[in-house]
Parts: C-alpha cells; structure tokens; sequence
C-alpha cells in the first residue's frame, strides 16, 4: 500500500495516467480502439443530450481527475472514461480544479480492468455518492446500469445489441447499444 503523498510524488511530474484507490496504485493503460471509439459514440449522446436538456449538466471525458472520500482526509483517486456532472462552476477550486463528485460515471471496460471496473470502482462509486453508473463492455457488446441511493445499490438494467440503454437518473438520456460498438 502507498500513501496519498507517495501518489501524489509519483505522479506529479509525469505524463502516464494513475488512479489512487484504498491505499492502491493503478497505471491505466492506453486504451485500444475499441474502447476510444465507444467513447467517442457516447461522449457525442451525452453531450447531444446536454445542449437539450436544459439540465445544466455536461458530459467531461477523462483525463480529468476526480477525488472521492471513503474516509474524510483520505482521498481516492480516479479517471473515469465519460461523466456528467452537474454542479461545475460550484465545485471548482481556486486552481480551477473540480473537487465534487459527477452525479454518473461511464467506465469502458477493457481486458484488463474488469475487475477493477466492476467491482472496485462500483463499490468507490457507491459509496462516495455518485448517483448511477455505466459499465460499457465492447467484448460483450452490453452495458449495465446501476443507479445508487444511501450507499446501495438501489436499480440495475442490462442492455444488450437492439436495445437502448436507458438512464435512471436522467430523463431522455438513451443510448441505442448498436451505435456505441465497432
């Protein structure tokens, strides 16, 4: 296990991406073209939907560092592919960096991460308050949806090819599974 401060030195002066969780360092990977092009198909949906929402939400796309608390003072550390997130202007520190947490976070999985994904990262986010999570898994061509209330998991949806998967949390947010896969 390594400090915060060990992440943070480790990580000050160099170009490679990290993510800091539970004691735990993680170089991420350069995603393979699957991965980018699912990206690419969603951040245009969800930014399409943002200009007519009227939500006041917006889609950001990693690398974008978001800090979540298990613990006060104890930070963890994450990249998340795609968010929304809602309350920008209010959560921006004098250095102009976000420091609230998105109200939904998209993670495309990767051969290598799935673990890390889907059961480490669901558990952070469900427990630092993010609202609902998307699980995008080109290998399997799906996506799951949880949506999270008081730490639970409280609704979960599968989609799958001829489907659109649909957001809990936000009205009108749908995504046709077709379109996001090469």
């Amino acid at each position: 296990l390594a400090s915060f401060e060990e992440f943070q030195a480790l990580t000050r002066n160099n170009e490679d991406r990290y993510e800091y969780i539970d004691g735990e360092i993680h170089l991420l990977a350069a995603p393979r073209a699957v991965h980018q092009y699912a990206l690419r198909k969603l951040m245009i949906i969800f930014d399409q939907w943002s200009r007519t929402s009227g939500s006041g939400c917006e889609p950001w796309l990693a690398p974008f560092e978001i800090r979540l608390y298990r613990q006060e003072g104890k930070p963890n550390v994450v990249q998340p592919d795609l968010m929304m997130i809602c309350d920008l202007k209010e959560q921006l520190d004098e250095n102009g960096y976000y420091q609230g947490v998105p109200s939904l976070i998209v993670e495309i999985l990767s051969e290598g991460n799935k673990r890390h994904d889907m059961v480490k990262k669901l558990d952070l986010y469900m427990c630092c308050g993010v609202k609902e999570y998307w699980i995008v898994d080109p290998s399997a061509r799906d996506i799951l949806i949880y949506q999270f209330e008081n730490g639970n998991i409280s609704r979960r949806a599968a989609y799958k090819q001829g489907e659109s998967a649909v957001s809990f949390l936000f009205e009108g947010l749908n995504v046709p599974v077709d379109e996001v896969f090469m």
